[in-house]
């Protein structure tokens, strides 16, 4: 091999394998046979190269590129480096062939058939792809996945099923195949197989938890709840100490109308380490709904309440802030609703419900400060105004709720309820004036609209 040969093959080494040590070649030592010239301007356009491509400036790349291949187009990872430029110039029949050629010179190199194997599946160019996969799984048997997920894109979902099985049967189950699997039932409809895929993998391993856990979920989104409740009530069987089977068995419970069992699983749950919040915050949505259709139970509720240390789900909180308010604890609904808002900034009603029920709480200077905040975000609400006119004229401060109600007035369309209340609020802020003129014209206009309802 000449030594520029060598040269290129260790810069190769340097570029796409970072372990490669530079150490194999001097490129200060002084030429010392006729070839030197030769080998500098190779090795010139080559650095030069690498440095265009790697600064992204791929046109002058493949110039650099070129001329190496000019002064010996039979090094392979020469046309590699072309492939991938021209590839990113989106010249890609220039790069198709580029990468055909790199293969060509050197048959054993995975680097570029797994290139070209990129290239072809960026293209949809399936049946092409899928010779070059073929080729790739001689050297890797993970390609053998890329197989199977190509089969699917081709919709030849029996060889991709095939290829699942061989591999599940050799390495065992993964998640990136079962994703792939569902798939593929998913686009046939084949849900009997599916099921019948788990109920074989749980036959070949019943101790193992996530084939219960996967059956039971299958047998849910099949309609199939007798088979989903009982192969919930086996796993509990098999591993008491299961606290995923929850998940499932709460609802099951519920629909038994089986209270006690239901509200132990949900708990179990809640003071689980092993579910993920998202998952507890969704059965603590269903204990709230439960528990409003049956108060006996709301101390089991406050319990499992408290086992969340830290609720973050808006909706969860907008929840139980709406329990609360309907048991009329609204000291426990404000404290929900004001979380909730710390989440949903801008969300517009759980800001309503809060300042109302700082209003039925006498937080007044809460409700004027916070209320004379929002007009800043919603400056055409009339709730905003009306509640920072009561607020002014709980505060004692009735010129400031007249000039408030005045404007917010403006905004009503529609509403007499909110006209009328309006109304009082300006015959009670000009009563705390002592003008009782004007107070009782006022009072009399909420009382008219009040009438006419």
């Amino acid at each position: 091999m000449s030594r520029f040969k060598h040269i290129v093959i260790i810069l190769f080494g340097v570029f796409v394998i970072p372990n490669f040590s530079m150490a194999q070649v001097d490129f200060n030592k002084k030429p010392d046979d006729d070839l030197g010239n030769f080998e500098d301007e190779f090795q010139e356009n080559f650095y030069e190269g690498m440095k265009q491509k790697g600064i992204e400036n791929f046109d002058r790349a493949v110039e650099s590129f070129r001329k190496c291949i000019e002064l010996d187009g039979a090094v392979p990872v020469l046309y590699f480096e072309l492939g991938k430029c021209y590839f990113k110039l989106k010249n890609f029949g220039e790069a198709e062939d580029a990468f055909k050629k790199a293969i060509d010179k050197d048959p054993e190199n995975e680097w570029f058939l797994d290139e070209l194997y990129g290239f072809y599946v960026s293209q949809n160019d399936y049946d092409n792809a899928l010779k070059t996969v073929k080729q790739l799984v001689q050297y890797h048997p993970d390609y053998k996945e890329d197989l199977a997920s190509l089969y699917v894109r081709m919709k030849k979902y029996n060889d991709a099923l095939k290829i699942l099985d061989e591999l599940d049967d050799k390495h065992g189950i993964s998640m990136s195949r079962d994703r792939l699997r569902n798939r593929v039932y998913a686009l046939t409809g084949r849900k009997k197989d599916q099921i019948k895929n788990l109920e074989d993998r749980l036959d070949t391993n019943p101790d193992k938890e996530s084939n219960y856990l996967a059956l039971i979920y299958r047998y849910s989104e099949n309609n199939q709840k007798k088979k989903a409740f009982e192969t919930a009530k086996e796993l509990l069987r098999v591993n008491p100490k299961s606290e995923l089977v929850h998940l499932a068995l709460y609802k099951f419970y519920l629909d038994d109308n089986d209270a006690e069992k239901a509200i132990s699983s949900m708990k179990t749950v809640i003071k689980s380490t092993k579910i993920k919040p998202d998952a507890k915050l969704k059965v603590l949505a269903d204990f709230i709904s439960f528990v409003g259709k049956n108060p006996k139970y709301e101390e089991d509720l406050m319990e499992a309440t408290a086992l969340v240390e830290s609720v973050n789900n808006s909706k969860t909180l907008i929840e139980l802030g709406q329990y609360y308010l309907a048991k009329q604890n609204k000291a426990k609904a404000l404290e929900n609703f004001e979380a909730a808002l710390n989440l949903e900034p801008n969300n517009f009603g759980v800001l309503k419900n809060v300042l109302l029920l700082h209003i039925d709480l006498e937080n007044f200077e809460l409700a004027n400060s916070k209320s004379s905040k929002a007009l800043e975000n919603y400056p055409s609400q009339p709730l905003l105004y009306l509640i920072n006119g009561v607020s002014y004229n709980k505060l004692n401060q009735p010129q400031s709720a007249i000039d408030t109600l005045e404007i917010g007035l403006d905004y009503i369309i529609d509403d007499s309820k909110m006209e009328s209340d309006f109304y009082f609020q300006l015959s009670t802020a000009y009563t705390l004036l002592n003008n009782t003129n004007k107070a009782k014209t006022f009072s009399d206009k909420a009382k008219q609209l009040q009438n006419t309802n």
